[in-house]
């Protein structure tokens, strides 16, 4: 059954995507999400570019999740960024 609500976290077979703030002060770490919210043709069109670009794998990206807006789908790319 698809939902129309996203809770803090976002199971799925083969990824967990964590939507809370994360920040690690000891090792200076802080994770970022990048969010793409669109309609799935245009979502997957944006991640191929991202990936022929350089900036992500295809496979690092969450599987589509449903959002509120009809025929819309949300997918989360998680990155560990070191703060200076």
């Amino acid at each position: 059954m698809l939902k129309s609500f996203l809770p803090d976290t976002l199971e799925c077979s083969s990824t967990s995507v964590q939507l809370g703030a994360a920040h690690d002060p000891v090792s200076r770490r802080e994770f970022i999400k990048v969010i793409v919210v669109g309609s799935p043709i245009g979502v997957t069109k944006i991640i191929h570019t991202l990936y022929r670009l350089g900036f992500a794998q295809v496979s690092e990206w969450s599987p589509p999740v449903p959002t509120a807006n009809s025929g819309e789908v949300m997918r989360v790319l998680r990155r560990c960024v070191f703060i200076d």
